[in-house]
């Protein structure tokens, strides 16, 4: 449901992708794709919101994000999906690629974990500057589509950094909130005050037994 005279947002999470399981950071690492599980929960999502009244469709320009905004757009002829860099994934700079495993031994580690807002990575975006991007994003998307429903498909952190915004939460806490695979978190923009109307929705997700079925 849409709050009177405010924009709706879906913010939706990619679905699964195998890269996880090579242990190290994706960023911007390109033809990381969906896996089995990934498209059933993508199209599980498409049919989620086949019934929802979209106006416009965006989305990370990173595979897995723009394969999961396809599964939706499928459902919705009429609109064109558009990708966009400003809701696109951290930039970890020289950490991209690398073992989550080393990375855990460096000295920035700490800070990433328990101080983000201290953080830049080598060669890379500030976590406060990620943050900033992806908000001023949503309101850019609130000017563009005033009243309407949009929906957005970005990635963990960054969805965790808008919700963290929107709720007064001080950017050092944010990974306190949790957002799963093909979740969909959904915020009203208007003039004045916003409103988190769920966070981490996954309802509609299959399990690894469902999808065999």
């Amino acid at each position: 449901m849409i709050l009177r005279n405010m924009t709706q947002i879906l913010l939706i999470r990619h679905a699964v992708n195998d890269w996880v399981k090579t242990g190290k950071l994706a960023g911007w690492t390109p033809e990381v794709h969906l896996n089995d599980l990934g498209n059933a929960q993508a199209a599980a999502l498409g049919e989620r919101l086949s019934k929802v009244k979209l106006h416009a469709i965006y989305s990370s320009p990173l595979e897995r994000t723009v394969e999961t905004a396809d599964a939706i757009a499928q459902h919705h002829p009429k609109l064109t999906l558009q990708t966009w860099d400003a809701i696109g994934e951290v930039g970890y700079g020289q950490w991209q690629g690398k073992k989550l495993s080393r990375l855990r031994k460096n000295k920035l580690w700490a800070n990433v974990v328990n101080y983000p807002t201290r953080v830049q990575f080598p060669e890379g975006e500030t976590m406060r500057g990620a943050q900033a991007r992806a908000v001023d994003a949503l309101e850019t998307l609130q000017k563009r589509h005033p009243r309407q429903t949009v929906v957005v498909v970005s990635h963990s952190d960054l969805i965790k950094m808008m919700v963290a915004h929107y709720l007064g939460v001080h950017l050092d806490l944010f990974q306190r909130i949790v957002i799963s695979p093909a979740s969909i978190t959904t915020i009203h923009l208007g003039s004045g005050m916003p409103f988190i109307q769920c966070v981490n929705d996954t309802s509609h997700n299959p399990t690894e037994e469902t999808k065999k079925d």
